[in-house]
C-alpha cells in the first residue's frame, strides 16, 4: 500500500464531502456560538447567585462588594455578547436589523441579570427542600458545595429564564453541561415550582414541557417523558409531558409519561411505576408485577 497517496486520497474526500450544504458542515466560524464561552459564564453566575460558595479563593484586599460588582458587569458584557451571537440564528430576530437586534437582545441581557435576585429566593427554597428532605445533609453548606441535585436545579433556574424570555441554543447547552456534570437531564423549558428536591438524581430526565408544582422530590432514575410518537416537528409547541402536582414524592425508576397525564397534590409514585394516566389527589402508586 502507498500509505501517502492513500492518506492524500482519504484527505481530498473529506474535503469534497464539505463542499455541498449539509446541516453538519457547520456555520460561519467566525460568527458560531461560542459553547466553551458559554460554559465558562456558568461558573461566573454561580459566583453571582452563591458569592460566599463560588469565589475563586485568591486574596484581595477591596471587599466583596467591590469584587462582586466587577463579576457582575462581567457577566453583563459578556452574556450580551453572546446572546447576540446565538440569536443571529433565530427565526424570532429573523426580520430585524443588526442595531435593531443589538437593541433586543441588550434588553433580553439586562432582563435576564434583573431576574437573579429572584432566582437566587427560589433557590433559597431548593435549599431548604434538599435540607429538609435528605437527613444525611449535616448542613446547608453541605449541600452547595457537594449535591450535583442543587447544581443541576441552580443551573437549570437560569437557562430556564432564558428560554423564557425566547433566547435559543444557549439554554440547552448550559443544561447539557448540568447533564454531562451530573447524570441530570433537565430542559430549559420545563416549568419547576418552589422546593424542588432532586435526591440522588443520576438518570433523571423531565422533559421540555413538564410543570412541577411546589414541594416536590424526586429520586435516581426518574422520567417526566413524553408518549413515543410519529408526530415528531409537529409536535412542538404541544404539551408533551406530564403535569405534576405540589407535594408529591416519585421514587427511583418511575416513569411519568404523557401530556395529559397530571398528577394530583399529595400522591406518592413507587419506585419502577409506569405512569400514563392521570393520579387522583392523595392516591399511592405502586409496581406490580
Amino acid at each position: 500500500m502507498d500509505f501517502d497517496k492513500r492518506t492524500e486520497e482519504t484527505v481530498n474526500k473529506l474535503l469534497k464531502s464539505y463542499e455541498d450544504k449539509k446541516e453538519i458542515n457547520g456555520i460561519d466560524i467566525s460568527n458560531q456560538p461560542d459553547k466553551k464561552a458559554i460554559i465558562e459564564i456558568i461558573s461566573k453566575l454561580l459566583k453571582i447567585l452563591y458569592p460566599g460558595y463560588y469565589s475563586d479563593r485568591i486574596y484581595r484586599q477591596y471587599s466583596l462588594k467591590n469584587n462582586m460588582a466587577a463579576t457582575i458587569e462581567d457577566v453583563i458584557f459578556n452574556m450580551n455578547k453572546l446572546t447576540f451571537n446565538v440569536c443571529k440564528y433565530a427565526n424570532a430576530f429573523a426580520d430585524l436589523s443588526e442595531d435593531e437586534l443589538r437593541e433586543k437582545v441588550a434588553e433580553i441581557t439586562f432582563s435576564f441579570m434583573d431576574k437573579l435576585p429572584e432566582i437566587r429566593e427560589i433557590l433559597e427554597t431548593d435549599i431548604e427542600a434538599f435540607y429538609e428532605g435528605d437527613p444525611a445533609a449535616y448542613s446547608k453548606a453541605e449541600i452547595l458545595l457537594s449535591y450535583p441535585g442543587l447544581y443541576a436545579v441552580s443551573i437549570y433556574r437560569m437557562a430556564h429564564e432564558l428560554y423564557r424570555l425566547g433566547v435559543p441554543i444557549m439554554p440547552r447547552i448550559m443544561t447539557e453541561h448540568a447533564h454531562s456534570r451530573t447524570g441530570i437531564d433537565i430542559h430549559p423549558g420545563a416549568t419547576i415550582g418552589n422546593y424542588f428536591f432532586i435526591d440522588h438524581g443520576t438518570g433523571i430526565v423531565i422533559g421540555e414541557t413538564t410543570i412541577i408544582g411546589e414541594h416536590v422530590k424526586i429520586y435516581q432514575g426518574v422520567t417526566l417523558g413524553g408518549l413515543s410518537t410519529r408526530g415528531g416537528q409537529r409536535l412542538k409547541g404541544n404539551k408533551r409531558h406530564p403535569t405534576i402536582g405540589n407535594n408529591v414524592t416519585i421514587y427511583s425508576g418511575a416513569s411519568i409519561l404523557g401530556g395529559n397525564t397530571v398528577v394530583e397534590d399529595d400522591v406518592v409514585i413507587g419506585g419502577n411505576a409506569f405512569v400514563t394516566s392521570s393520579v387522583m389527589k392523595g392516591s399511592r402508586v405502586v409496581f406490580d408485577n
